[in-house]
């Protein structure tokens, strides 16, 4: 039995504690590949949905299809830029979080006698 309890600690204080720290940027990275952050950058003044309408022959209609094509990008441009701040925000909270994690790690185990002893006392 105290072979385990020493295992447990000896992983919980060391290699444990190291992939919790060493798990930022592994985190970072898939909410960035999650919201597809580059491809929202790299495309970010393209038409929303590919939305483009072909100029006609005459003048009138390559007025229509270029306010048309306009207001396409301008959609595009605050959807996209609203995802980004979603991403942002969700980066933000994710490195919020996960250094709460590594300040927390050293004292996880000491909630489970101190929540049994409140537990008992309340």
């Amino acid at each position: 039995m105290m072979v385990m309890f020493e295992a447990f600690f000896s992983w919980w204080y060391g290699r444990g504690w190291k992939l919790v720290a060493t798990s930022f940027r592994p985190r970072l990275r898939g909410v960035a590949n999650a919201f597809s952050v580059r491809q929202l950058l790299r495309t970010l003044f393209e038409p929303w949905r590919r939305i483009v309408t072909e100029p006609g022959s005459s003048l009138e209609d390559r007025w229509k299809a270029g306010l048309d094509n306009a207001f396409s990008r301008m959609v595009g441009f605050v959807v996209r830029s609203f995802v980004l701040v979603a991403a942002a925000a969700s980066l933000v909270a994710i490195a919020v979080l996960t250094l709460i994690e590594v300040v927390a790690w050293p004292v996880l185990p000491l909630a489970v006698p101190g929540c049994l002893i409140a537990g008992l006392l309340i």
